[in-house]
């Protein structure tokens, strides 16, 4: 698979910190974001990366080269309008010739990427969603999913009174490039805003992948100083390698395995109590949630 780091925001509110540089270039662990995500992509095997340029577009370029050095091929798009999450996919429509994963750059993560691709193929989505569970739902994008592991229904940044669901938009997607003909050229689209939507409203099924993984948006101060606490404690190791997935038949770890399971570890427990009366409730409450 190939990928997208998503990079052109202009942050603006971590400035003046993101005044000379754009948010996936801020340092986490000593080390930029944006490296962190790269090492993560290499690590599960994805080395023909892509990454969008908008704010202070000679910074990222000027860190990551060619991408030889770190393992990877990039390719940059220079945006001079913003075009938006799912607009800034569209714009690199001839280099999606396979399925992708788009990665979210202000986004902190050790997500499972193998797992993520086999639950994707799996489920033979046009996109699969990581999900994963969060205590303030109406800050986020937020997905209902049936028991097939399918989202059905999407809302971005509910208010608290029309909250359905704790299950939120991690910003990791695995996509095929069919999704490409439901985003109109040369304009701002975004994926949870607009795409979403309209892929549900169009019956494409859209997959969920739902997480226990390290994932945080550090858009805001407290949020970043908090990626600084988290990484220094371990909360969060990048890279790792990918951890050997579950199947019902041989293990293989080079993420090539149809049968992976599409959930965490957690997930499958809630899984076989979401038929019990009062059973989820009490896994909840083992494990501290």
């Amino acid at each position: 698979m190939k990928a997208m780091i998503l990079a052109a925001g202009e942050g603006t509110r971590l400035r003046p910190l993101t005044r000379d540089m754009p948010k996936p270039m801020l340092p986490v662990g000593g080390r930029p974001l944006i490296g962190h995500l790269v090492a993560l992509l290499r690590e599960h095997g994805v080395t023909d990366i892509a990454v969008n340029l908008h704010h202070r577009p000679q910074a990222i370029p000027a860190y990551l080269g060619d991408g030889s050095s770190f393992g990877v091929k990039v390719t940059y798009s220079h945006e001079d309008v913003l075009l938006g999450s799912a607009g800034a996919v569209k714009k690199l429509a001839p280099f999606f010739d396979e399925g992708f994963f788009v990665l979210y750059g202000d986004v902190l993560t050790d997500i499972d990427l193998s797992a993520l691709a086999a639950c994707h193929r799996k489920r033979r989505a046009s996109l699969t969603m990581a999900l994963h569970e969060v205590d303030e739902p109406s800050r986020c994008g937020i997905a209902e999913v049936n028991g097939d592991g399918m989202v059905q229904r999407f809302r971005e940044k509910p208010p608290p009174r029309e909250v359905f669901s704790t299950w939120a938009n991690a910003g990791v997607y695995a996509a095929e490039p069919s999704i490409l003909r439901f985003i109109p050229e040369g304009s701002s689209f975004d994926f949870g805003n607009q795409l979403i939507p309209i892929l549900l409203e169009r019956g494409q099924p859209i997959g969920a992948y739902l997480s226990n993984s390290y994932f945080l948006d550090i858009g805001a101060p407290e949020r970043y100083e908090r990626a600084e606490r988290d990484l220094a404690g371990g909360a969060i190791r990048t890279p790792r390698p990918p951890p050997p997935m579950k199947t019902d038949g041989p293990r293989q770890l080079d993420g090539e395995n149809e049968d992976a399971a599409c959930t965490s570890a957690r997930e499958d427990q809630l899984r076989r109590w979401r038929h019990r009366p009062g059973g989820v409730l009490r896994v909840l409450r083992r494990d501290g949630s």
